[in-house]
């Protein structure tokens, strides 16, 4: 498991490309028959890839938590951004398709993924969080969770947003976990930008086809950056920084946020004529 540490709004400054993409910018999440995990240490937020090929695939604990399982003190949602799959909890099957959720609660000792078809294997994406309640494994169909239609054409940001595990939909101690689809012919996402303190964020972009890329901008502001961002790579947002994007076609991403509080609408909007 990755470590990413946290940074502070004046150093990030004096980045270059390379050190901005060192701090904020994770590759590599997605390997076939393998698990990839990020530990960012921002409100201590684990996200990444498990792709069974083959073999089902155990999720481990590792020695950074010092646990003797991986939820023991944590929990965990998973958004199955592949093909079918299954996720088998302290013995329990759950059936995933494209874009189903699961949440699994604090205190699950044994959690197992496997693929339906092991040529097109499921993808399973994580996020967790520190946990101090045990709520219960909850799966949530993509048809079912909430959907919210937002932005317009002529802005180029007509998206639909699928909020999974929030305050009003799946419950959890502090994890807050969904979805944004870009309709066709529109890139922008998460614009105009926001902030809210209270809460870092890890976007996860998916189903950019050939060498599309998101150009992603972050930092305070004033004093913005951005970073190219390939199909199945991921961005951590730290609290202080702005989080959107711009494509060269329409793609999705997976959003996962921790911290303070659940509510969805906790966002300091950033007036365009602040953004520098």
């Amino acid at each position: 498991m990755k470590i990413k540490y946290a940074t502070n709004p004046i150093d990030f400054k004096s980045y270059d490309t390379s050190r901005l993409r060192s701090e904020f910018h994770c590759p590599g999440l997605v390997e076939n028959g393998a698990i990839n995990l990020v530990y960012s240490h921002y409100d201590r937020f684990i996200f990444g890839g498990i792709i069974p090929t083959g073999q089902s695939i155990k999720l481990p604990t590792y020695d950074q938590l010092k646990s003797d399982y991986f939820l023991e003190r944590r929990e965990l949602g998973i958004i199955n951004v592949g093909d079918a799959g299954k996720v088998t909890v302290d013995g329990e099957a759950y059936p995933m398709n494209t874009l189903d959720t699961l949440y699994i609660g604090k205190g699950i000792e044994e959690v197992i993924f496997e693929s339906a078809n092991p040529s097109t294997p499921a993808k399973f994406y994580l996020n967790s969080t520190p946990a101090h309640h045990a709520y219960p494994t909850t799966f949530g169909a993509k048809a079912d969770v909430n959907k919210v239609e937002l932005g317009s054409q002529s802005t180029s940001n007509e998206r639909i947003i699928y909020q999974c595990i929030h305050e009003n939909g799946i419950q959890s101690c502090q994890l807050v976990m969904g979805i944004t689809e870009l309709k066709e012919g529109n890139v922008w996402n998460t614009f105009p930008p926001h902030l809210h303190d209270r809460r870092m964020e890890v976007y996860f972009y998916f189903d950019l086809p050939g060498d599309h890329l998101v150009m992603h901008f972050m930092g305070q502001p004033q004093e913005t950056r951005h970073l190219a961002v390939r199909n199945e790579e991921a961005v951590i947002s730290p609290s202080w920084s702005i989080h959107a994007g711009s494509g060269t076609t329409h793609y999705k991403f997976v959003w996962g946020m921790g911290g303070e509080n659940k509510s969805f609408a906790d966002m300091d909007s950033v007036p365009l004529t602040e953004v520098l």
